[in-house]
């Protein structure tokens, strides 16, 4: 027998190590860790709109506005035409 290995008993992963409860628990005493590994989390699909809502409202108001001066446009065509119409009736 050797005299080293009668004083540590030694085994076969290595020397002896103590136990893990053998130090006191504190969560102040430094970091802790944990166990459980990171995983991705799938969550379900959200379906975006295409154009948002602020989008719309703006090309509403402008089909709107384009609408109006088109309209206006067609009304003072319409007078002047008119009074052409009625300037030409007018001559001798």
């Amino acid at each position: 027998m050797n005299h080293k290995s009668a004083s540590k008993p030694e085994f076969r992963g290595g020397p002896r190590r103590p136990a893990a409860r053998s130090r006191p628990f504190s969560p102040f005493a430094g970091q802790l860790s944990v166990e459980d590994t990171a995983s991705m989390v799938l969550c379900k699909p959200k379906i975006l709109p295409l154009k948002s809502v602020s989008l719309e409202k703006l090309e509403k108001l402008q089909r709107a506005a384009i609408s109006e001066h088109l309209k206006s446009r067609h009304e003072a065509e319409k007078q002047r035409r008119g009074s052409t119409v009625f300037l030409l009736a007018s001559l001798p």
